[in-house]
């Protein structure tokens, strides 16, 4: 049906809002419109729209409309899998059902992740393989748990419809689900692969090709933009939810890894297919990096050591020799047991050979604004070996060739305007100054009237050496005056547990702390009594979402810079600076910024949500970049008064 002959995108709106009884709001009516007005124009668009907008209508309406004016596939990516099922499970449908007398046909939806995330029915009859014995844990306890997983996961593979492993509950560790799985890599597909008629991961291919709208996520919209094979089905419009989350999770599919059980499993996987003196060469260099790694200090590595650099190139022409070895690929077509050997060997292979030549790549610029990557040596832990990884400083080329340059895409997240703009999320996109559009479209909440944002202006600046003793009376202070009811933001997991540790019999009120338990179980815990305090880090500022009165208080304990020892924030940052910017303000209040404000956007999630965030740390009130950081969170009222809110708070009490 041609665009014309159907219905003005603010009418398919209208019909979706009434069906799921909802109400319009004036940022849902202006998104849409935007959107809409992208798509008929073919340009890129940023929107920040608050919680409570209703933006996933407003990007999901007019996104099945082109869809059906089209006839092609839109890709909406999210970045957490809560969205993905929220899309899947319950907005998608409702819609699909509010708008199928309105279309020319019910609008279809389907779930795309990669492959590694669905059953391969094929290396399922094949047993447990031989090159992963190895990898099992010496703790009898750990390799029962892992076997009754995987005798779990038989019974499971004999029933599923989907193969998809976030069906299977509850779930299994990765060392038992990786006896089911391939990667995209490892797979012989469908056309010589004995169970390719009957694959998951081909079947679910083959129903988001025939979808509307394919939901998917940001590592495989990389690996779908950085890829020779497409991966997704062919589309010509994406919605980026979630979309601060882009470059973090662009980067991590985009970094490579090398670690001596990377190339003792290339070694494990060739040895049997190849001579095995050319295989011995390559558990040599192994053995190399392994005394190497073992010795050397962790973090950036920001000029190559000698012996480093003889050992990775080692690694490379020893890989290279295996890679020759094996003769060439495709070969075993009639022999699909050796064909998926070989085509195991050739990607582990693969992996530690380009990784190899990607760190010593990575060194020999003239000057640091040439410098294209970074390397850096990750320490050791009890269950993991010492890792080098390699990393972009920046992937908005890539994004700006691969993904903008052949679609439209939209771009949509509660924080995207950081002190006021869009150029910082932008220049980290890609995006040049031409060619897409930047509109906050507001929020439902009454920020002034529901929300009062304390900084503490008069306590002394965080140190090095934990919480001071005037944070944690404060925070003590402020919690009673709640009657708990508050969730503590920490900048690391040990303020979090230090916090909990010093305040636990100060308190009357139960406080928990991340790591207790689930994060999923605790903040149910923590919704279901009014009382409770909830004190954690990273995944709690952006994962929690708890509307009505058992959160009235936020507490932020320091503005979330990135470690100055982060080795690819702070490589970033240099870098920057070495082309003529300021790489304080680019990465890292750039970084706080967007943490703070998905921080603060914990405090309202219900239209009638009211309370108080508390930030202890002055330097918000104080340092010159302040204003940058105050300008990208929401208009709260702001005070430094440590009367205020301990008097708000007090009121709100006896309200609820």
């Amino acid at each position: 049906m041609p665009d014309s002959h159907l219905p003005p995108v603010e009418d398919l709106l209208s019909v979706a809002v009434n069906a799921v009884g909802g109400s319009e709001r004036q940022g849902q009516i202006t998104m849409v419109k935007a959107v809409q007005r992208a798509i008929d124009e073919e340009e890129h668009l940023a929107v920040q729209a608050g919680t409570g907008t209703g933006k996933s209508l407003a990007y999901l309406v007019p996104s099945i409309r082109h869809a059906m004016a089209s006839d092609t596939t839109v890709v909406v990516s999210t970045a957490t899998i809560a969205l993905q099922r929220q899309l899947v499970d319950r907005d998608l449908p409702r819609l699909a059902e509010a708008l199928s007398k309105e279309l020319p046909h019910e609008p279809s939806f389907a779930i795309l992740k990669g492959r590694r995330n669905y059953l391969c029915r094929y290396k399922a009859t094949a047993g447990w393989p031989e090159e992963d014995e190895q990898d099992q844990l010496f703790d009898p306890r750990e390799v029962s748990a892992t076997g009754r997983m995987v005798q779990r996961i038989q019974e499971w593979a004999e029933e599923t419809e989907t193969g998809d492993r976030d069906e299977l509950v509850p779930g299994v560790s990765e060392q038992a689900w990786r006896q089911f799985s391939v990667s995209a890599q490892e797979c012989l597909g469908a056309a010589r692969c004995p169970s390719g008629a009957e694959c998951f991961a081909e079947l679910a291919r083959a129903r988001a090709g025939e979808s509307d709208v394919v939901v998917t996520n940001h590592a495989l919209l990389a690996i779908d933009a950085m890829g020779d094979i497409p991966v997704l089905p062919e589309h010509d419009m994406v919605v980026v939810d979630e979309a601060h989350e882009l470059v973090d999770r662009v980067t991590s599919v985009a970094t490579g890894e090398l670690s001596e059980g990377s190339v003792a499993l290339a070694v494990r996987r060739v040895g049997r297919l190849i001579e095995q003196p050319i295989a011995d060469q390559l558990m040599e260099a192994g053995e190399d990096l392994k005394a190497l790694l073992a010795a050397a200090p962790d973090g950036r590595i920001d000029e190559l050591p000698q012996v480093l650099g003889l050992t990775l190139a080692l690694i490379r022409d020893t890989s290279a020799r295996c890679v020759t070895a094996l003769g060439p690929r495709g070969a075993d077509k009639d022999d699909p047991d050796r064909a998926g050997q070989r085509k195991a060997a050739f990607t582990a292979l693969d992996e530690v050979h380009d990784a190899a030549v990607r760190m010593l790549e990575a060194y020999g610029h003239a000057s640091e604004a040439d410098r294209a990557e970074v390397v850096w040596l990750e320490a050791g832990t009890d269950r993991r070996p010492p890792m080098l990884r390699v990393a972009p400083l920046n992937v908005g080329g890539m994004l700006r060739d691969k993904l903008f340059g052949e679609r439209t895409v939209v771009l949509t997240s509660a924080t995207l305007a950081l002190g006021g703009t869009f150029d910082g999320m932008a220049r980290q996109w890609g995006l040049g100054e031409k060619g897409w559009q930047g509109i906050d479209v507001g929020s439902p909440f009454d920020h002034p009237r529901a929300g009062i944002l304390y900084v503490a202006k008069h306590l002394p600046q965080p140190g090095r050496d934990g919480l001071p003793q005037q944070y944690l009376d404060e925070i003590v202070e402020l919690i009673e005056a709640a009657g708990g009811r508050t969730l503590g933001l920490f900048s690391s997991m040990r303020a979090a547990k230090a916090a909990t540790e010093a305040l636990r019999d100060r308190l009357t009120v139960p406080l928990l702390c991340q790591g207790d338990d689930s994060t999923m179980l605790l903040v149910k815990q923590f919704a279901e009594d009014e009382s409770t305090c909830l004190f954690g880090t990273l995944s709690l500022w952006q994962g929690v979402d708890v509307p009505g009165p058992s959160l009235r208080l936020v507490i932020i304990d320091r503005v979330p810079f990135p470690r100055p020892d982060d080795p690819l924030t702070s490589a970033r940052q240099r870098h920057v600076a070495a082309k003529g910017g300021n790489g304080f303000m680019t990465v890292a209040a750039t970084h706080a910024a967007l943490l703070l404000a998905q921080g603060t956007g914990r405090l309202l999630r219900a239209q009638h949500d009211k309370g108080v965030i508390a930030v202890l740390d002055p330097r918000l009130a104080t340092a010159r970049y302040s204003g940058f950081l105050l300008g990208s969170l929401p208009p709260f009222w702001r005070t430094t008064d440590p009367a205020i809110p301990r008097a708000a708070l007090k009121r709100l009490t006896t309200e609820d």
